[in-house]
């Protein structure tokens, strides 16, 4: 179950709905690509994908050193649909645009 005030919080916070629209675009990332895509320092990275995994939204894999973050693959269907259209505004954001370009370079 996913507290709503917990949600709520969560989405309140700029960063913390950029890094939840780059995973909506990108399935799973990893904090260095986070930070790259943000240019936010690793500690506030962790720091808002800790808060965002604490109230269920997310989902997690080690692999060597690094760690994986995707959305929970089992959100119940009102946390998606909240999910598609709080971000779908995002979505057309010249921010969200910079932050997948720096994304794309980190990739290359």
């Amino acid at each position: 179950m996913i507290p709503l005030d917990a949600l709520f919080t969560v989405l309140s916070d700029q960063s913390r709905r950029r890094i939840l629209a780059l995973l909506c675009q990108h399935k799973e990332l990893c904090v260095c690509q986070l930070m790259a895509a943000l240019q936010l320092p690793q500690p506030k990275v962790s720091r808002y994908l800790s808060q965002i995994r604490a109230v269920g939204l997310l989902d997690w894999r080690k692999q060597g050193t690094w760690t994986y973050y995707r959305l929970h693959p089992d959100l119940p269907r009102w946390a998606c649909k909240l999910l598609d259209d709080l971000l779908l505004e995002t979505q057309t954001s010249t921010q969200l645009q910079e932050d997948i370009g720096r994304l794309a370079c980190k990739n290359s």
